[in-house]
């Protein structure tokens, strides 16, 4: 009997790592029906007082997707500044004309869905979950004993490739972890990290030439780094380069770097929203320029410090990301990447060390995809450091065996409690009709919405803790006794 009620455990908590929460809550029940007097009944009894929660999580993701997708065909998009992207809508017949209330230019609901039911839901290069690496592309070398600021020379990069290389173990995407000097233009960094790295890699192609950009043509290893919008509106300075991009036939990591209350509204749900529907709508244009063309799902979202400037040091960031990840893997089922595991802090730096191993457990914990801005990068991305890096590697291959080693058959999913915000398609409207999120009175009431998630997800986890033996921020917080008011 006892076997029979581990067989059927075991099909639940498949059955959550496959998102399907409904069913394993189904399952559960069934054990502790069926079983009442084996182990197992207790384990499902426990496990059944997630998938609520769970459940509720998912809908709240559902309805983000197709949210997005409403901002898209009933808020629009500022086309002002691109009337080659405006001719390129109007060609495909995209544009719903019909539509007079829309605050910018609306897609056809049609056609939206047609371009992204075009996108591949795989990608052959794709290492996997719970994937680190580098990027962001710092503008400063962080070096030993040198406060100057400047990018790295030539042979400083070439260094960090070769030490990149030697990590490999432990580093699952290589994107350009700091800029260059005049010393070396970006195609020369790609030849370098094509030499001196197998796995998967990014780099932007907006400042190569033509014949350049199609050195990454055909590579399942390599993926474009590229972005359009900023704020609903069409960055004039990258449409040329996003074009080229996509009718090269590169893979497109399409880059969606939105702070809350900065750049986008304030609420976890209307910050994802924004981000989603902005990679949507790259998503809808590369599919019309090249149909078919890989798309990696890249919504970045960021959070402030009190002085408005972007945290990676906030508990927050990490949450945030994992919630992305989360909207694709559960929902959309978009090959995606997200950002954490790095630190505001530059001048100490054991404490920026310290901050991205709990960032990256906290990503971990909660399960995300391939993870940029992890290893080496510090000070919110404005330095990478090479002696950061390698103790980022030697932490995270610890991390990863222990996590790996907690994982059985029967291990389900943690709730991320995310919180619902009913309007958030409304703030993002207000927010186009005004022109900046910080000016609206839908951010104005929504001030506190981040820490309030936090401190909902630290009360959960001092409840139950999943992985103690795992650091992460949310343990860290509670083991601190610092709890967000």
């Amino acid at each position: 009997m006892s076997e029979k009620a581990k067989e059927l455990f075991v099909s639940g908590a498949q059955l959550e790592r496959d998102f399907d929460f409904e069913s394993a809550k189904k399952v559960y029940e069934q054990v502790i029906s069926d079983f009442p007097e084996t182990d197992h009944a207790g384990k499902a009894q426990g496990r059944l007082a997630d998938m609520d929660s769970l459940i509720e999580e998912k809908k709240i993701y559902e309805r983000i997707d197709k949210s997005a997708k409403d901002v898209l065909s009933k808020i629009g998009i500022n086309v002002s500044e691109s009337p080659e992207i405006m001719e390129i809508l109007m060609e495909a017949d995209a544009v719903d004309f019909d539509n007079e209330e829309a605050v910018f230019v609306p897609l056809k609901p049609d056609y939206v869905e047609r371009c992204l039911e075009l996108v591949p839901r795989t990608f052959a290069g794709d290492p996997g979950r719970n994937c680190f690496g580098t990027g962001a592309t710092p503008p400063f070398l962080k070096r030993e004993g040198d406060d100057e600021l400047r990018g790295a020379s030539r042979d400083e990069f070439e260094k960090i490739v070769r030490v990149v290389g030697e990590k490999s173990d432990v580093v699952d995407i290589f994107s350009v972890p700091v800029q260059t000097d005049k010393s070396m233009s970006d195609y020369e960094c790609a030849r370098a990290m094509e030499d001196g790295f197998s796995g998967l890699k990014m780099i932007s192609t907006k400042k190569m030439t033509d014949e350049e950009v199609l050195f990454l043509k055909g590579k399942n290893d390599w993926v474009d780094g590229t972005s359009l919008m900023t704020s609903m509106t069409y960055m004039n300075t990258m449409v040329s380069p996003f074009i080229r991009s996509a009718g090269s036939g590169n893979n497109l990591l399409l880059l969606d770097l939105t702070i809350a209350g900065a750049s986008g509204p304030n609420t976890p749900e209307s910050l994802l929203t924004l981000i989603h529907a902005q990679v949507l709508s790259m998503m809808v244009l590369a599919q019309t320029v090249n149909p078919g063309v890989t798309c990696l799902h890249g919504g970045i979202p960021g959070v402030t410090e009190s002085g408005g400037d972007l945290s990676y040091s906030s508990p927050s960031q990490p949450l945030i990301n994992a919630a992305m990840a989360r909207l694709n893997l559960w929902v959309s089922k978009f090959p995606s990447a997200q950002s954490g595991g790095s630190s505001s802090a530059w001048e100490d730096l054991y404490t920026a060390i310290a901050e991205s191993d709990l960032s990256r457990n906290t990503l971990r914990k909660y399960g995300v995809h391939i993870v940029r801005h992890a290893l080496g990068a510090l000070g919110s991305l404005n330095f990478f450091s090479l002696l950061k890096f390698k103790e980022d590697c030697d932490r995270e291959n610890i991390a990863r065996k222990v996590f790996e080693e907690s994982q059985t058959r029967e291990t389900g999913v943690i709730p991320l409690y995310f919180p619902a915000d009913d309007t958030s398609f409304e703030g993002i409207k207000e927010m186009a009709e005004k022109g900046n999120p910080k000016n609206t009175d839908h951010s104005l009431r929504n001030v506190e919405a981040f820490m309030k998630w936090e401190k909902t997800v630290n009360e959960a986890a001092k409840k139950k803790l999943y992985f103690p033996q795992l650091n992460d921020t949310v343990i860290e917080i509670i083991s601190q006794g610092e709890m967000t008011p």
